[in-house]
C-alpha cells in the first residue's frame, strides 16, 4: 500500500491502476470515463447503471446506460453552467476551454515570475497575465534572477544565449490586439516558449513540437479550430485588426507583397540573402513577370513608428502595380491568389484563407508543406500536419490568452468575440503621448543610427 498525499492528478493514476475501489468518491465516475469498471460499496449517482460492480445495488436504478449517456446526463442535461466573460448560461464546452484557460496560467504562474528586458509600458500589461497568483518582481541583473526561486522569463528580442540561459522567451501572440505594439497597445495575446521563440527558425521552439504534435489532429480539437478560423474569416480579424478601404486593384493574377520592419528579429534570424523589402519586391517580380503585384507596406512603418528602408521616392514601378497603404491587410486577402513574404504573419493569414503562399525566409509556418518554399527548412520541421492542426497549434496551443474586460485568463474564442465586439479599454493617454514620441524617435532613426 502507498498513499499519495501530495495533489496528484487523478488521470494519471488511473492511467496506470489495474483496478479502482470506491465508496461513493467523484473519482469513480472519472475512472468510469477512463475505462474502468470500478467496484462501488455506496450509492453514487454513477452506480446501478451497468458501468459499475455495485457491492449495495440501487434497486431502482435497472437501466443499462453507455458512457456516453451517463456522461450526458451528469454533464450536459443535469447541471447548468455559467460564462463569466459573457455573464451569461453557456454550454460545457465553453466552461471546459475557461478551466482549461485558467489551469494553463495556474500551472505556469504558481512558482511565480522574475521578469528582464522589459519596457516600462509593458510592465502592467505582464502582471495581468502573468501576476494574478504570484506578483512579477523585474530585474535585470541575471544573478539576482538566478537566486529568485522563481521562473524566469525575458522579452525575446531583449535575450541573449549566453546571458540568459535557461530563461524563458517571451513575444506578442498572434491575435494580439485592436491597434499596433507600436502604439503601446497592451496585448490580448503573449507567448511563452522555454526552447527558443517562433520566429527563430536556427533552433527548436515549442511551436515547433506543438505543430509536429498536432499532425494528428483529433476530431473534437478540428471542429474547434474550424469555427476559430470562421469566426476569424467572417470578421476580418488579424493580429492588429486595422482599419481602412483598400485601393481598387487591377484585374489579373494578384500577388501581395507584404512590407516588413526591415530590423525586425524575424528576418535577422530567418531570412538568407531576400532581407530587404526591396529585394522582396525584386524577386517577386522576376519570378511573376506578368502578375499584379500590390505592395502593402508594414503598418509600424506607415504609422511612423518604425523605420523603413523603401527608396525615398517610393517603390520602382516597375516592380509594384500597386501600393495599398493604410488599409486593412484582410480586406486585400479577400481579393488575391497569392502572397510572397520574407517572414510576415500575414502568409500565416493567407494560408487561413485559402490564398497559396511563398515564403523566401523561414518564418514559422513555413517548411510544414502548406507552404512554397524558397528557403530549406529545419529537420525538425518532418511533419505534415494539415491547415486544422498547424492552425490549432498557432492559435490554441502557442499563445496564452488574457481578457481586459474580466482582467483573467481566457479561450481566444474570448479573445476574438472582444475583437468582434470592439468591447475593449482604450488605450490610456499616456501611452498615446509615450507612442508619439517613439514615433517621433523613429523619424529621426536614421541619423542617430549612423554612429
Amino acid at each position: 500500500v502507498e498513499m499519495f498525499s501530495d495533489a496528484v492528478s487523478p488521470w494519471g493514476l488511473l492511467e496506470g491502476a489495474i483496478a479502482v475501489y470506491t465508496v461513493s468518491s467523484q473519482l469513480g465516475f472519472e475512472a468510469i470515463l477512463a475505462g474502468h469498471k470500478p467496484r462501488v460499496f455506496g450509492q453514487p449517482f454513477y452506480a446501478g447503471w451497468g458501468l459499475t460492480e455495485d457491492e449495495d445495488p440501487v434497486a431502482r436504478r435497472q437501466r443499462k446506460l453507455t458512457r456516453p449517456q451517463l456522461f450526458s446526463a451528469a454533464m450536459f442535461l443535469y447541471p447548468t453552467w455559467y460564462d463569466p466573460y459573457t455573464d451569461r448560461l453557456c454550454e460545457l464546452e465553453r466552461v471546459i476551454d475557461t478551466l482549461e484557460a485558467d489551469i494553463r496560467a495556474w500551472r505556469q504562474d504558481r512558482a511565480g515570475w522574475v521578469a528582464s528586458g522589459m519596457r516600462l509600458w509593458k510592465r502592467k500589461p505582464l502582471q495581468g497575465f502573468f501576476g494574478q497568483t504570484r506578483k512579477l518582481k523585474f530585474t535585470e541583473d541575471t544573478e539576482e534572477a538566478h537566486k529568485s526561486g522563481r521562473n524566469w522569463m525575458v522579452w525575446a528580442s531583449k535575450a541573449g544565449a549566453k546571458t540568459h540561459a535557461g530563461a524563458t522567451r517571451v513575444e506578442d501572440g498572434f491575435l494580439r490586439s485592436r491597434g499596433l505594439g507600436a502604439d503601446l497597445v497592451p496585448p490580448m495575446s503573449l507567448v511563452l516558449d522555454r526552447q527558443g521563440i517562433y520566429y527563430d527558425p536556427r533552433q527548436p521552439s515549442d511551436l515547433d513540437d506543438l505543430i509536429t504534435q498536432r499532425a494528428d489532429l483529433g476530431p473534437a480539437e478540428a471542429l474547434r479550430v474550424e469555427a476559430l478560423i470562421q469566426q476569424l474569416i467572417r470578421h476580418s480579424l488579424s493580429k492588429y485588426n486595422l482599419s481602412g478601404e483598400p485601393p481598387a486593384l487591377p484585374a489579373g493574377h494578384r500577388i501581395l507583397v507584404p512590407g516588413q520592419v526591415e530590423d525586425d528579429a524575424s528576418i535577422k534570424a530567418g531570412c538568407g540573402r531576400i532581407k530587404s523589402n526591396l529585394a522582396l519586391l525584386r524577386a517577386t517580380r522576376k519570378a511573376n513577370p506578368k502578375a499584379v503585384i500590390i505592395y502593402k507596406p508594414h503598418p509600424d512603418v506607415e504609422a511612423g513608428l518604425r523605420p523603413g528602408s523603401l527608396p525615398e521616392t517610393g517603390v520602382p514601378e516597375n516592380l509594384a502595380d500597386v501600393v495599398a497603404s493604410n488599409c486593412d491587410p484582410m480586406a486585400l486577402l479577400d481579393e488575391v491568389q497569392e502572397v510572397w513574404t520574407m517572414t510576415s504573419l500575414l502568409g500565416f493569414e493567407a494560408l487561413l484563407r485559402g490564398a497559396k503562399v511563398t515564403t523566401l525566409g523561414l518564418p514559422f509556418y513555413a517548411g510544414w508543406g502548406l507552404t512554397t518554399d524558397k528557403r530549406t527548412a529545419p529537420p525538425w520541421r518532418s511533419a505534415r500536419p494539415d491547415l486544422l492542426g498547424l492552425a490549432h497549434a498557432v492559435l490554441i496551443d502557442y499563445p496564452r490568452y488574457y481578457d481586459p474586460i474580466t482582467q483573467r485568463p481566457c479561450p481566444p474564442e474570448v479573445v476574438v468575440e472582444r475583437l468582434i465586439s470592439g468591447q475593449l479599454p482604450r488605450p490610456s493617454l499616456r501611452n498615446r503621448s509615450l507612442s508619439k514620441l517613439q514615433g517621433l524617435f523613429a523619424t529621426y532613426a536614421p541619423l542617430w543610427r549612423r554612429g
